[in-house]
């Protein structure tokens, strides 16, 4: 695993912007999720339907559908997210790895041992903890309701 760049930053990132944007209150469109991101909608639909079915996000249908968290924010452990992200990632790169007594002695045992530690990390932290480092980082969540005038 050792925490798959690509694949598992991008399902965080995607948790941590339904977290901001949305919540369990709000849906968040994958339109926007991927405008925001700047990524195609398109790339991002598997990593969203595989958050959805792990329940981390729920999916909702019609006109003002979209995405919202699965269940409440400190809930959601960042291992969770990796995990599912990295699901099907794991087999394929287990096929790419080399061979050989150095890789078996030495390699191998050293990346399960950093596999462990961050697997240790990333079970501490929950979407919670990195909206409040959002909140430090002086990012303003949106308003839960658009500022309308009528007149």
């Amino acid at each position: 695993m050792l925490i798959r760049r690509d694949r598992a930053m991008v399902a965080v990132t995607i948790m941590l912007d339904i977290a901001f944007h949305g919540g369990r209150a709000n849906t968040v469109s994958a339109a926007d999720l991927a405008s925001r991101l700047g990524m195609a909608r398109r790339g991002m639909e598997p990593l969203l339907q595989s958050l959805s079915r792990a329940g981390l996000l729920d999916s909702i249908r019609g006109p003002r559908g979209g995405y919202r968290l699965g269940r409440p924010r400190r809930d959601i452990r960042i291992a969770d997210i990796v995990a599912t992200a990295t699901a099907t990632a794991d087999d394929e790169s287990a096929r790419d790895t080399p061979a050989g007594r150095l890789q078996s002695g030495v390699i191998d045992p050293l990346w399960h041992d950093l596999e462990s530690a961050a697997r240790t990390q990333l079970a501490k932290l929950t979407l919670d903890d990195l909206l409040t480092r959002a909140t430090a980082a002086g990012l303003r969540r949106p308003s839960a309701e658009p500022i309308t005038f009528a007149i």
